[in-house]
C-alpha cells in the first residue's frame, strides 16, 4: 500500500511556506462558497490549481497519534521507502511499500 501524507506546518502562517501560498489559492478558488459538506470540500478543492499544477485531495478518516517519532537509527530502515515531492520536499512526503 502506497501512502501519501501532506503535512501543514503549525500556525502563525509563514509566507515563504509553499503549503500555506496554497491554502490562500484555495480559499480564492472557492470564493465565499458555504462548504456545508465534506463532499462539498472535497469537489471544490479537487478542482484548484496552483502554480499550474492540479490539486490531489483525498479524505482521511484515520485519526493520527501526536507526539510519537522515530529515533534516527530506527528511521534509517524506512529511508529507502520515502520519496519527497521536489515541489514540496518538507510536507509532501509518499512511503512507498517495502520491496519483496
Amino acid at each position: 500500500m502506497k501512502i501519501r501524507r501532506m503535512n501543514i506546518p503549525p500556525r502563525p502562517i509563514d509566507e515563504d511556506n509553499p503549503v500555506e501560498r496554497c491554502w490562500g489559492s484555495l480559499e480564492r478558488h472557492w470564493n465565499g462558497e458555504i462548504l456545508n459538506s465534506v463532499d462539498k470540500a472535497l469537489k471544490w478543492a479537487s478542482t484548484m490549481t496552483w502554480k499550474g499544477i492540479k490539486a490531489s485531495v483525498s479524505l482521511l478518516d484515520k485519526i493520527y497519534e501526536r507526539g510519537i517519532s522515530l529515533t534516527k537509527k530506527e528511521m534509517e530502515q524506512y529511508q529507502s521507502q520515502i520519496k519527497r515531492s521536489e515541489n514540496l520536499p518538507k510536507w509532501d512526503v509518499k512511503i512507498l511499500p517495502q520491496a519483496g
